[in-house]
C-alpha cells in the first residue's frame, strides 16, 4: 500500500437504503450485480446495469458514484495510464454536487453524507497517486467528518466500519513508514492499529456492499505492512475465488506465494496470468505480462533449467525495454542480471558478458552492479 491509500480515508461507502421511493429489493440486486462485475473487470455489463440504476432511481447517487468506481478501476490496472484521469474527476465531482443539493435538502441525509465522502476520498486517492499531496490532504480533511456524521446517523451499518478500519490502521502505520505524509496528520485524529484491522474483519465477513473491498484491504496490509503472509493468503484465496479473472487480486495472490518461496505455486499462478494476457483478458496489460514473464523466469532458474529461464528473462527484459520510460525498473535490471547467469549456465559467455555489462550501465539495484563484476571476473556456474 503506498502512502496515497491513506487519502482515500478510506472509503468504499456503503449503501444506507432508506425506505422511501425505492423498491430495495431491486435496488440492492442492481447494486450487487454491478460491484461484481466491477470487479470481475466487466466494465460494458457494468456500465448497462449502473446505468439502469441512474435511470430508475435518479435522485440517488449510487449510479453515479458506482460508474466512477468503473473508471476507477480502469485506472487501478495501469497506473502509469493517465487518460481516464480527467473523466474521474469529472465523474465524482456530478457525485458531489448531487450530494450538496441532497445536503442542502436535508443535512441528516445518509445517503449523501456516504456518497459524498466516498467520492472525496476516491478523488483524493488518485491525487495523491499523482503527487498532488495538499489537494490529496483536503479531500481526506473534508471527507472524515462525513464519516463521522453518517455513524452518528446509522451506527447499525457495518459496511460503515470500512472507513473507520482503514482510517484507523493507516493513520498509525503510514506516518512511520512514510514521514512525507506527517505534516498532513495535523489535520487528522489519531488512529489505532488493532481497532483498525478489527474493523475490517468485521466487515471482510459480515458487511454487505464494502466486504470485497475490506478483504482487498487485509490482503494488502498483511501482504506488505503486517508481513503475515497466512492472512494475506486466506483473504487473496478468497478474492481470486470470487473474482477469477482480477489481474490485480491474481497479482497479489501470486507473489504471496513468491513471498513465501513457493515458486512452484506461485509459477502456476502466473502462467495463469500470462495466458490471460496473451488473450488479451480486460486489464490483463504488459505490466501483468511482465510480472508473470519475471516469476515464471524464476521458477525455471530455481529449478536449474537454464534454457527456459533465459527464454523467460529475454522475454521480461524486452517487454520491460517498452514499458521503462524514465529508467530501469527492478524487473528489467534483476532480469537481466538472471538472463545473463542463464546464458553462463548455457555456455554461452559472449552473450553472458554482454548481459553483465548492461547490468552495469544500469542504476544499482540491491547487489546488481556486484554480482555482474563478479560474474564478469568468473563465469556464474
Amino acid at each position: 500500500m503506498k502512502p496515497q491509500n491513506f487519502f482515500v480515508l478510506l472509503f468504499f461507502l456503503s449503501v444506507s437504503i432508506t425506505a422511501q421511493n425505492y423498491n430495495w429489493v431491486k435496488f440492492d440486486s442492481l447494486l450487487i450485480s454491478g460491484i461484481d462485475q466491477i470487479y470481475n473487470l466487466k466494465f460494458s455489463q457494468a456500465e448497462e446495469t449502473f446505468s439502469i440504476v441512474e435511470n430508475e432511481y435518479p435522485n440517488h447517487p449510487a449510479g453515479k458514484f458506482f460508474k466512477a468506481m468503473i473508471t476507477w478501476w480502469k485506472i487501478l490496472v495501469d497506473l502509469d495510464n493517465e487518460s481516464y484521469d480527467d473523466k474521474f474527476f469529472d465523474q465524482l465531482d456530478e457525485v458531489i454536487k448531487m450530494c450538496d443539493r441532497m445536503i442542502d435538502k436535508n443535512p441528516k441525509n445518509v445517503d449523501a453524507l456516504f456518497y459524498k465522502g466516498g467520492a472525496l476520498g476516491f478523488r483524493g486517492r488518485l491525487r495523491a497517486i499523482r503527487e498532488s499531496w495538499f489537494k490529496a490532504a483536503l479531500d481526506g480533511k473534508d471527507a472524515l467528518p462525513l464519516v463521522f456524521k453518517a455513524y452518528e446517523l446509522n451506527p447499525n451499518n457495518i459496511d460503515l466500519q470500512l472507513g473507520f478500519g482503514i482510517y484507523n490502521y493507516y493513520a498509525e502505520v503510514i506516518p512511520e513508514k512514510y514521514p512525507v505524509v506527517k505534516p498532513f496528520m495535523v489535520f487528522f485524529p489519531k488512529g489505532d492499529k488493532a481497532k483498525g484491522l478489527r474493523q475490517l474483519e468485521n466487515v471482510a465477513f459480515n458487511g454487505r456492499y464494502a466486504k470485497i473491498e475490506s478483504r482487498y484491504f487485509l490482503m494488502t496490509i498483511y501482504f506488505q505492512y503486517e508481513e503475515d503472509m497466512s492472512s494475506a493468503k486466506k483473504y487473496a484465496e478468497l478474492l481470486v475465488k470470487q473474482f477469477p479473472d482480477n489481474p490485480v487480486f491474481e497479482k497479489y495472490y501470486g507473489t504471496i506465494f513468491v513471498k513465501n518461496n513457493n515458486y512452484t505455486s506461485a509459477g502456476k499462478i502466473f502462467r495463469d496470468i500470462l495466458n490471460k494476457c496473451r488473450k488479451n483478458y480486460t486489464g490483463y496489460n504488459q505490466r501483468f505480462e511482465r510480472e508473470a514473464l519475471y516469476y515464471i523466469g524464476m521458477y525455471f532458474k530455481l529449478s536449474n533449467r537454464a534454457d527456459s529461464a533465459a527464454f523467460y528473462f529475454q522475454r521480461c527484459v524486452d517487454i520491460s525495454k517498452k514499458i521503462d520510460k524514465d529508467e530501469e525498473s527492478g524487473f528489467q535490471i534483476n532480469a537481466t542480471l538472471y538472463l545473463a547467469m542463464a546464458y553462463d549456465q548455457l555456455g554461452m559467455r559472449d552473450k553472458a558478458v554482454k548481459f553483465y555489462k548492461d547490468v552495469l550501465a544500469m542504476k544499482e539495484r540491491g547487489d546488481s552492479h556486484t554480482q555482474a563484476e563478479t560474474y564478469l571476473k568468473t563465469p556464474y556456474k
